[in-house]
């Protein structure tokens, strides 16, 4: 069973809501995934808390009504790994420098209209729309779609990209778009780990 701590435990490494939504799956960078943060309604809950597209008092109120309707529970969560496949399909096409499946786009376009119509525009620096009144059940999938909206109208396309060690996807902010994996401390230490075990060996054959 997937406890808060054991989503607490994945790296927020995207630099962006819907990538580090799709990096709620692990593993390789090609072939399947070998691990999944989200394993039900209420993982789903708890890592909308930890990227912070939730607070923990909706959180609470989500988790106390998911309880008197599983059912819905259960679907939202089901249109959740939609979402996350879909996402996924569009984002890994643009890392590897190919257009996204129509099919794929027509989906987000559909989510985008749904959760703006569940959104008001709040007054920050700018207006920006929120989700504060929103009590559905499907509340913590609204900034998820808006952020990959967001992305893919506004961001830089050839900024995402896809990590060298893991399947993970990021959004590059460095200044020469020269970043190659999700994180220098994980992936990108291996990687000189297995450099440095390779030359010594190298070394040693001479």
């Amino acid at each position: 069973m997937e406890t808060p701590e054991d989503v607490r435990r994945m790296r927020l490494v995207g630099g962006n809501l819907a990538l580090d939504f799709v990096n709620t799956r692990s593993g390789p960078p090609t072939g399947a995934a070998d691990d999944d943060t989200l394993t039900g309604y209420s993982a789903l809950l708890d890592w909308g808390v930890y990227a912070e597209a939730l607070t923990q008092a909706q959180a609470a109120v989500l988790r106390r009504r998911c309880r008197d309707r599983p059912g819905e529970a259960e679907a939202v969560f089901g249109q959740a790994l939609g979402i996350r496949d879909y996402l996924d399909e569009v984002f890994r096409a643009l890392a590897t420098d190919r257009d996204p499946d129509p099919s794929a786009l027509a989906r987000l376009r559909d989510d985008e209209a749904e959760a703006l119509r569940h959104a008001r525009l709040d007054r920050d620096h700018t207006f920006v729309w929120t989700w504060h009144a929103d009590d559905t059940l499907a509340r913590p999938l609204r900034p998820v779609v808006h952020a990959a909206a967001q992305l893919l109208t506004t961001g830089q396309l050839n900024r995402v990209k896809g990590c060298g060690g893991c399947r993970f996807l990021f959004y590059d902010e460095s200044k020469n778009r020269s970043r190659r994996w999700c994180s220098m401390d994980d992936c990108g230490t291996a990687e000189k780990i297995r450099r440095y075990l390779t030359a010594r060996q190298g070394r040693r054959v001479r």
